[in-house]
């Protein structure tokens, strides 16, 4: 239940550059900043949360990186979920989102889904990443942790598949209900 302090800094350091660059749209960004650090440090003490909030945050998130990779990376957000108000464990898709971005190479395509269909959640995460020097274990240290939420949160209830061939890919799969 931790914010990473890089994701921090660099959604900082965006701010930054729009209050120089484009001073109206800084007010909309210190807000999202906001919101998640309210989403961090108060309600993912919760064992759960509703699904609008954690999807809130993760739509914050995910326009600051956007903001952030323009020019350089391709980024494809899509979500659908059908009842915002069913419960998730807070937190739990961040690392999976955070991973796909921290190991992305430069000039690739990240692409993240998320929908929820009848109580069941599906994120799948895909991302280019530079072969040289990298192997699935390097990738998984985040998401050992999160299986081990996962089991702890959701036992039998979840799917988690993580693969790597010409792209990094983790799939997990969260039975709400």
């Amino acid at each position: 239940s931790q914010i990473n302090p890089h994701v921090l800094f660099n959604n900082l350091n965006t701010i930054y550059s729009y209050a120089l660059e484009k001073p109206n749209e800084t007010p909309e960004l210190i807000l999202r900043l906001s919101d998640n650090l309210k989403h961090v440090l108060y309600e993912s003490n919760a064992k759960k949360i509703s699904l609008q909030k954690e999807v809130q945050f993760i739509d914050n998130y995910m326009t600051f990186q956007e903001l952030r990779t323009e020019g350089v990376n391709t980024i494809v957000y899509s979500k659908n979920i059908e009842n915002e108000k069913n419960q998730i464990a807070p937190l739990l898709l961040i690392t999976i989102i955070e991973n796909a971005f921290k190991h992305s190479s430069l000039n690739s395509e990240i692409i993240v889904s998320i929908f929820e269909k009848k109580g069941v959640l599906e994120c799948i995460c895909e991302n280019d990443f530079i072969e040289k020097g990298h192997d699935l274990n390097e990738f998984k240290i985040g998401l050992q942790n999160l299986e081990k939420r996962l089991q702890l949160l959701y036992s039998d209830n979840y799917e988690l598949t993580i693969s790597q061939n010409s792209k990094f890919k983790v799939y997990l799969k969260l039975n709400l209900i």
